[in-house]
């Protein structure tokens, strides 16, 4: 049963899944050995009995995941419209059950009708009026949400550190929220999109704002990357990847500051540079530019 919560906020249950097996392979010596890769496992979410997606996850933080991707997709604009979410691994399913129960998840079906496929790994889809919405985000001033080059470094340096299923069996992406360089959560998916929306999940949970906050990913910044970022009210976001140019485009409409490519001591600031402090010219140490 979900865990009952005293602040009006839904109740989850607390699932746990293997994150890793082991498997037999031949390398490239001949020689036969054990290595870890990571699990992939179906989550079929229901709200209010009705089928609505499957998410291909890794299943670290599946409640989450669950109501991150119901706020990205904009499919419940509020998460105290939820009453509780259950995941139960022997069904490969979470139910959601909303306060408004039947009346409530035939308006989400009305928003969910029209997916748009997009670059997406794992969850590949985005629903109807996600484009349109647009023009009412709104992110921190650039007096308000800054960067300086020591606290990229410094993050990007946290997460390199940060024990990890990838480290132990690659093939999964992380994506880490900090406030300054303060680590708050690290999660990380078989699909960067499931990544942020579990980090959207546990945003909500606990009330935390984005609009002092730097999103770090391992995945592309893509369009869709941009919004769920936007969604979540975080200006900054930084990734070991490149950019597409949609995902540029949607970055300087919206204001947001990306950074790619960033690795080391070397990065690409890509939009929003007046938000980012480098220091006076001659104190940085010169890192060989990136082509």
């Amino acid at each position: 049963m979900p865990a009952e919560d005293g602040r009006g906020l839904p109740r989850l249950t607390r699932a746990t899944a293997s994150l890793t097996q082991e498997i037999r392979v031949l390398d490239a010596a001949g020689e036969e050995r054990t290595i870890r890769i990571p699990d992939e496992r179906p989550l079929t979410v229901y709200v209010d009995r009705r089928e609505l997606v499957t998410l291909m996850t890794l299943g670290q933080y599946p409640e989450w995941l669950v109501l991150g991707y119901l706020l990205n997709q904009r499919l419940l604009p509020d998460l105290r419209q939820v009453d509780s979410v259950t995941v139960d691994w022997s069904v490969d399913a979470a139910a959601v059950r909303t306060r408004a129960g039947a009346a409530g998840s035939k308006a989400l079906r009305t928003r969910a009708v029209r997916p748009v496929v997009n670059t997406g790994c794992a969850q590949g889809t985005m629903f109807a009026g996600q484009m349109a919405d647009l023009g009412t985000m709104r992110l921190p001033a650039v007096d308000v949400a800054r960067i300086d080059r020591a606290t990229l470094l410094a993050a990007l340096e946290r997460m390199r550190e940060q024990p990890s299923v990838h480290r132990e069996a690659g093939s999964v992406h992380g994506t880490a929220l900090f406030h300054g360089s303060e680590l708050l959560f690290f999660v990380e998916d078989v699909g960067r999109h499931n990544a942020v929306d579990t980090v959207a999940g546990w945003m909500a949970m606990h009330a935390v704002d984005g609009g002092d906050k730097l999103l770090l990913t391992t995945g592309r910044l893509t369009s869709e990357m941009v919004i769920k970022a936007a969604r979540m009210g975080v200006p900054i976001v930084v990734s070991r990847n490149g950019i597409t140019a949609m995902g540029h485009s949607l970055a300087e409409r919206l204001g947001m500051t990306l950074v790619g490519r960033a690795a080391g001591r070397r990065f690409l600031c890509y939009t929003g540079a007046s938000r980012f402090d480098h220091g006076p010219p001659g104190t940085v140490p010169p890192v060989p530019p990136l082509r």
